[in-house]
């Protein structure tokens, strides 16, 4: 590219230059803009990004008013708080979400949400470790490690990155990969339940992921942002699994339980037990990049989520949760009454739809300019999500329920 205008001598980043196209999301709004432009009055239906619609909970918001009008005076003001998180919610996280497993609140970190801990603990680990994903998974993974240098070039015939371990996890085995298949990754990303198949590893899955980074000195990054969604015995925490404090962090978030989304909070645990090669604990370094690179969470948020981890509060996000799961069953029972297969909606807000010979991107086209409904092509999460789509159950009901009749009005015309 050449320079049209005044240009500084700065080369930009070239692990920048290997970005592939956007990032998903954005380009998911791109192509809505440009169906608004040619449908101005359409009805669209956003069933894309897994963004929460529902009020949240009374008390909660309540907790954060007070804390605001306390910022109005002097006994209430508070400035900079610990970048660490306020003690009390450090404690509250984990005397409720990981109780009886041992987590201190010196292990958890406070931060403005899951997505941005996961860069930070990129930055934590730098450029030179060789990582594995699942395939697919959440799209953040990947490209935080081409931005850090880790990935290598992409290679077009594939759609993979060179240095990037995609470990395929779809439906022939249980959503999980196969471990024996798999190099020695020093970094592991795994989210359960996964974004975007909605699949909850098993205790058995679990226990066959903590041996292999035990038994290959690697470090898993468990994504357990959609926990609170498992509805069976599955593990909501790694940490469930003997021997994860050795080998584990976990990265969570208030967004999607608590309908956080816009407050921004949510965490991460980094076991003391967890070392480097020279036996240096990495909780220390973490400690480190959140001191140097954060300013800690937002105080006011910090207070809501105190609320929400409150016995009141937490059957009042459960009651979030129901709402969001009785929209995944409804999508689920309109789409598998089409005949077609279908994967999430138990434990997870996603349901994971597959159009077998289908480009994921021609059946989104499709969708979008039939129905005006929005939903993610399922190769935005990697190459083992060609074929499927990505549909959301985060919607108010009423739109639930005139998006599966659109649906079921698409495919019941296009099967006859």
């Amino acid at each position: 590219m050449s320079c049209a205008g005044h240009c500084t001598k700065v080369p930009r980043n070239s692990n920048m230059e290997k970005l592939q196209h956007g990032y998903l999301f954005p380009e998911i709004e791109r192509h809505e803009n440009m169906h608004l432009e040619k449908y101005p009055h359409a009805n669209i239906i956003d069933l894309g990004i897994g963004d929460t619609t529902e009020p949240l909970p009374t008390m909660v918001t309540s907790s954060m008013v007070d804390f605001v009008r306390g910022l109005s005076t002097s006994k209430g003001y508070k400035g900079y708080g610990p970048e660490q998180g306020e003690q009390a919610l450090r404690k509250a996280i984990a005397d409720v979400y990981y109780k009886d497993l041992g987590i201190k609140p010196t292990e958890v970190f406070v931060s403005d949400g899951a997505q941005c801990d996961i860069t930070r603990l990129q930055l934590l680990m730098g450029p030179n470790l060789k990582i594995a994903v699942q395939d697919p998974s959440f799209p953040a993974y990947i490209d935080s490690s081409v931005i850090i240098g880790q990935a290598g070039d992409f290679l077009d015939k594939v759609g993979k990155y060179k240095n990037i371990e995609y470990m395929k996890c779809g439906p022939q085995t249980n959503f999980f990969p196969e471990l024996h298949k798999a190099s020695r990754p020093e970094l592991i990303f795994f989210c359960s339940p996964n974004n975007p198949t909605g699949h909850a590893a098993t205790r058995k899955q679990l226990e066959q992921l903590v041996d292999f980074a035990k038994v290959n000195g690697s470090i898993i990054i468990y994504d357990s942002a959609y926990s609170a969604y498992i509805t069976d015995d599955s593990p909501k925490s790694i940490f469930e699994i003997p021997g994860a404090r050795e080998v584990a962090i976990e990265v969570s978030s208030f967004s999607k339980f608590a309908g956080f989304t816009g407050v921004r909070l949510g965490w991460t645990v980094v076991p003391e037990e967890l070392l480097y090669s020279n036996g240096f604990p990495v909780v220390h370094d973490f400690n480190r990049i959140m001191c140097t690179c954060f300013n800690g969470a937002s105080n006011i948020a910090q207070a809501g989520g105190l609320a929400c981890l409150s016995p009141e509060g937490l059957r009042a996000v459960k009651s979030l949760i129901n709402y969001y799961m009785e929209n995944a069953r409804i999508l689920v029972n309109a789409l598998a009454s089409l005949g077609l297969t279908v994967y999430g909606g138990k434990n997870a807000p996603y349901v994971w739809v597959h159009f077998p010979g289908s480009k994921s991107w021609n059946v989104f086209a499709e969708i979008l300019e039939k129905t005006h409904i929005i939903t993610v092509p399922g190769s935005g999460f990697g190459p083992g999500g060609e074929e499927y789509i990505r549909v959301s159950a985060f919607g108010q009901r009423d739109s639930i329920i005139e998006a599966s009749e659109r649906l079921k009005y698409l495919l019941y015309q296009q099967k006859n």
